[in-house]
């Protein structure tokens, strides 16, 4: 792991030396070579340095070139976000998606195997069932590459560009050191601190007029270490005429909604069962613990949120 995680800090820095404003074909090219393809585009960026939780405060940009990583991709990337977490639980997520190619719901399970997900080996599964992730070793939720590797391969579908363009223009913006703020968000009736993580990867992009629609898509994270799993929502925004996000054109949120605990060896998440067949084989003997969000971040850069 040690020198995997060696090679991506090298790797890094040569990507930094080089000039941001390559054409997407170039990028794409140099992030083929440099990257080893069954790393996920988030195992990628997040491995750049050490591990660490990241304080409420802003800190500065690590200077290019330098291999640091910033405390948002500590945050998002490389935080123990599963540490506290019983073998054999559940983290079940909502999924909402509004625009066309993807509208409606699902939900999202990370059954959590070993204890504080010791063993890097928490699963992830949605109505399709389980869903394999390059996550490269990452001590984060899984939960979080899962939503990322989806937004990208949509991002490629809808406007023809090539996957690894996007994934390093998402790494850029989380490498430059976006602020961190602190808010109050709702989970389950209740009111929790969380730290929010804002970034638009597409607005300088010299290549944004092959994907003007995209071009204020806007990402928010927000991670709350009492909320299980510490992911309370991630949602991905584009925004409507004249940069309206109150009206945007596409959205899609993850958000936490309960952990399911005590689960008997051998639980498949999201497996099929007949219908009514009350005793499946999967029906689980477990508590439930009901956390049904309901997010507001007021910031000016996101959705609703007391600070």
């Amino acid at each position: 792991m040690t020198a995997w995680r060696g090679g991506l800090r090298r790797v890094w820095r040569r990507m930094f030396a080089a000039c941001l404003a390559c054409v997407a074909d170039v990028v794409g090219a140099m992030s083929a070579i440099r990257v080893i393809g069954a790393i996920s585009m988030m195992a990628g960026a997040a491995v750049m340095g050490a591990a660490g939780a990241a304080g409420g405060a802003q800190a500065a940009a690590p200077a290019p070139g330098t291999g640091a990583i910033s405390p948002a991709e500590r945050l998002i990337f490389t935080t123990d976000h599963l540490h506290g977490i019983a073998q054999q639980t559940e983290l079940d997520y909502a999924l909402l998606s509004s625009d066309p190619p993807a509208h409606g719901s699902d939900t999202v399970k990370v059954l959590v195997t070993s204890t504080d997900n010791a063993k890097g080996d928490a699963q992830v599964s949605d109505h399709r069932g389980a869903v394999p992730l390059p996550n490269g070793g990452l001590q984060c939720n899984p939960v979080i590459i899962y939503f990322l590797e989806r937004d990208i391969a949509e991002m490629e579908q809808l406007t023809g560009g090539k996957r690894r363009y996007f994934q390093q223009r998402l790494r850029l913006a989380l490498a430059a050191g976006p602020k961190i703020e602190t808010v109050t968000s709702e989970v389950g009736g209740k009111p929790v601190k969380a730290q929010q993580i804002v970034v638009q990867p597409y607005l300088d992009d010299p290549n944004a007029a092959r994907f003007a629609q995209y071009t204020g898509k806007r990402y928010t994270f927000l991670i709350a270490s009492t909320v299980p799993g510490q992911v309370a929502l991630i949602r991905t925004d584009v925004p409507g005429a004249n940069n309206d996000f109150a009206h945007p054109l596409q959205s899609r949120t993850l958000s936490f909604q309960a952990v399911l605990s005590k689960l008997p060896p051998g639980y498949v998440p999201n497996a099929p069962t007949a219908p009514n067949a009350p005793n499946a084989p999967n029906a689980p003997n477990a508590s439930r613990a009901p956390l049904s969000p309901h997010q507001t971040v007021k910031s000016s850069n996101a959705p609703s949120a007391s600070r």
